[in-house]
């Protein structure tokens, strides 16, 4: 295969082109000295779990040092501006480079079309037939190694998941306070929703969260689209217009069970900018009148522990440097950092993410004993589960051609729907003049101005039996990270994709095809030719949804239930919690961004109900 060149989506015509921004300087707001650098609370990471704890901890007045790896891109356009995410996606200053497994499967993992070597050059190739002397990377996972997190590359959906999943985690525990009724509080809490809905929403929380412009009243292409979807869910084209601007958010009766096209709400002001953890921890900090201490520039290496009869953590080790994480495409390992180590008094909580706090726990010696002493880490806790259980939905497209030009590319409806092997709504998609299929150095591929997509979210995988281990005790190093995509439940997880496909392909085959009109549509894949007169096998279309899919929403390598208890405290010792997406113990819903976002306040209160033990 060619070289796949870096070329943008349909979606970027609507973005300001940036590259050559300039972020402002990496900023330290730093607050009174502490003695002997002890805070009362450490957190570790800045993204959705790390950052809205440790601002919501120092307004409840304790003393909190927040540490981040990455710097302040707060002001790079693109990051601020959302319509710049695949900007942001590509951006070196944002951005760390994972490079997964799939499988354990060499051949299936050698027939992935966007495979990533390293050329001798020291650049990328992404393809099949790279350049001679080019290094396999893997599987491209980008991650944001940045003030905020994942919460300021992203594309900014904001969806809350569905009642079961955070019924289930109840059920799982024990613990009635994980119930979708007690959980919707904190979505309240935390929202600044700018839209208008028949569910009782908050107004006054620290994210924006606005309902986007489908198109359906400006736009002639989009209205024909989500009438057509409309009509493939059950209901009259007549209530096109009032689907469209459903509260995927909101507490309808039976939510789980609803399905067709809803409003797309996204973590945005009304004027286009971006709302994350970024920007409230900065203006909690800002305030000057909060114990917020923000140090970026310092990669965690390990937490100290007191070794009493239960160990206790009562501190961090961190390197104090600039891109000191090999993942960092700017990181020079010449650089070696300051040492520094810093102290908590009541408790340190790690919010580094899917990847990287199982790392963190790993490298401070709670984990697999058999790994621990691999790399000669000396043993705090044996436990098996730690950096195991890694969970993802499977991600899976339906790209096609239309007739012509598609008119407003941008504007974009999402949609639920049920499969015949799920027990509620088990697909999330989102349709539109965009091509996005998956990630790799430059992505995404631009088929022109006919590319019109539905990307599909396959949620509640049956499948996590993927694994995060330590590639050596250096902290620097990525960590080893397996997916293991479709290894348990491949029968039904490749039926609901497949029905997902087929349905998109029902009512895009109904499009105009008169002169002049959208269709008929020529699809790209998994099934090539004009839409209605394929003439593919279910089995090929599955094969290729099974080599081809991707994803980008990790979770559950630090999962409640095996290596946290309910409040988020990880089992063994004291002073010390896991709050970010491992905790979960499976894939929230479609988009973690949000329920990590409303798990972090939930930690809040679990963390301020046990500050009096201290």
């Amino acid at each position: 295969m060619a070289p796949i060149l870096p070329l943008l989506s349909g979606l970027l015509s609507l973005a300001v082109f940036s590259h050559s921004a300039v972020a402002a300087p990496a900023t330290e707001a730093l607050n009174k000295p502490h003695d002997n650098n002890t805070y009362e609370y450490i957190v570790v990471g800045s993204g959705p779990g790390g950052g809205p704890i440790a601002a919501n901890l120092a307004k409840a007045g304790h003393s909190v040092l927040l540490l981040e790896a990455g710097d302040d891109q707060t002001q790079n356009v693109n990051v601020s501006q959302w319509t710049n995410f695949l900007l942001s996606g590509n951006d070196p200053a944002t951005r760390w480079d994972f490079f997964v497994k799939h499988s354990d499967d060499e051949a299936r993992e050698s027939r992935y079309i966007r495979t990533t070597w390293r050329k001798p050059d020291g650049g990328f190739y992404v393809g099949l037939d790279p350049p001679a002397g080019s290094k396999r990377l893997g599987i491209y996972y980008p991650r944001a190694g940045t003030l905020g997190g994942c919460a300021m590359h992203n594309g900014c959906l904001t969806m809350n998941p569905n009642d079961l999943d955070w019924d289930d985690i109840a059920r799982i525990t024990g613990d009635e306070s994980w119930s979708a009724k007690n959980m919707r509080k904190y979505l309240v809490k935390l929202e600044n929703a700018h839209y208008n809905s028949t569910s009782p929403h908050g107004h006054s929380g620290w994210l924006d969260t606005t309902m986007l412009d489908s198109g359906f009243s400006s736009n002639p292409d989009a209205k024909t689209m989500i009438e057509l979807a409309s009509q493939a869910s059950g209901f009259q084209i007549s209530e096109a217009s009032d689907l469209q601007q459903r509260d995927m958010n909101g507490d309808q009766a039976n939510r789980d069970s609803l399905v067709g096209p809803f409003g797309g709400v996204s973590h945005i002001k009304p004027d286009g900018r971006r709302s994350s953890p970024g920007y409230y921890v900065k203006e909690t900090v800002d305030a000057g009148k909060y114990p917020l201490t923000l140090q970026l520039e310092s990669l965690v290496t390990k937490v100290i522990f007191d070794k009493g009869d239960t160990p206790k953590a009562i501190g961090v080790e961190y390197l104090k440097g600039k891109s000191l994480y090999s993942a960092d495409p700017r990181s020079n390992p010449n650089d070696k950092g300051t040492p520094g180590k810093a102290y908590a008094s009541k408790e340190v909580i790690i919010s580094g993410g899917a990847f990287n706090t199982p790392q963190i726990l790993l490298l401070s010696g709670i984990g697999p004993k058999a790994q621990l002493k691999k790399f000669d880490i000396p043993v705090i806790v044996d436990n098996p589960d730690v950096g195991r259980n890694l969970a993802d939905n499977y991600e899976s497209s339906m790209l096609s051609l239309a007739a012509r030009d598609v008119n407003g590319p941008g504007q974009i409806f999402p949609s639920f729907f049920k499969t015949t092997v799920g027990k509620i709504r088990d697909i999330y998609m989102w349709c539109g003049g965009f091509s996005f299929e998956g990630f790799w150095p430059g992505f995404p591929q631009d088929h022109g101005p006919k590319q019109y997509e539905c990307a599909i979210v396959h949620m509640n995988p049956r499948s996590q039996a993927g694994s995060v281990t330590l590639q050596s005790a250096n902290p620097r190093d990525v960590p080893n990270i397996n997916l293991q995509f479709f290894k348990d439940g491949s029968e039904k997880d490749l039926q609901a994709i497949y029905e997902a496909t087929s349905w998109v392909r029902s009512w895009l085959g109904k499009a105009p095809t008169t002169a002049g009109s959208i269709g008929p549509f020529t699809e790209m894949h998994p099934c090539e030719g004009v839409v209605g007169s394929q003439n593919c096998t279910v089995e090929s279309q599955k094969t290729y949804i099974k080599e081809q899919a991707y994803s980008h929403h990790a979770t559950s390598s630090c999962r409640i239930g095996e290596v946290l208890d309910s409040k988020f405290r990880v089992k063994g010792v004291k002073g010390l919690r896991v709050v970010d997406a491992s905790s979960f113990p499976k894939v929230p819903g479609g988009f973690p961004v949000l329920p990590t976002m409303m798990l972090s306040e939930k930690a809040t209160e679990d963390v301020l109900a046990d500050a009096k033990k201290y």
